[in-house]
């Protein structure tokens, strides 16, 4: 529960990512691959090429898609103040890129056999906000 940016239990207030430009490129149907090359920091491209890795059986290429999308997430979740912990909110859409992305890359770890990776993936998932698993299946 928060009230005015303090989370009334002690923990660390919701990060909130800043909007970005790659995530509106790709949600207006620009190629992912572009929009990666043009905005490499960009989470939402990288979650994208890794879903349509994943999609044509391109497992290892999802992974590394994702890992690049999740680096990329966890840089801007550092850029705002996030302190290795705490909720990262599926509801406000600038962070839907990295959650996307550390899906993504949860899915194709375990596809590969990373179970313990997978496993970690989902929780950190879950600790970010236990609402995105649904949203994203």
């Amino acid at each position: 529960m928060s009230l005015a940016g303090k989370d009334l239990l002690g923990g660390p207030p919701p990060t909130l990512l800043p909007d970005e430009p790659g995530a509106a490129l790709v949600a207006a149907g620009t190629d992912p691959a572009v929009v990666a090359a043009q905005h490499p920091t960009s989470s939402a491209a990288w979650a994208a090429l890794a879903d349509a890795a994943f999609a044509r059986d391109a497992v290892v290429e999802s992974y590394a898609y994702a890992r690049t999308g999740y680096h990329r997430g966890l840089d801007s979740l550092r850029r705002a103040g996030w302190k290795g912990y705490g909720p990262v909110p599926w509801a406000h859409e600038a962070n839907r890129g990295f959650l996307r992305a550390l899906n993504a890359l949860g899915r194709a770890a375990a596809a590969i056999g990373e179970t313990e990776e997978a496993d970690r993936i989902g929780q950190f998932l879950d600790d970010s906000d236990p609402t995105a698993k649904a949203a994203l299946s």
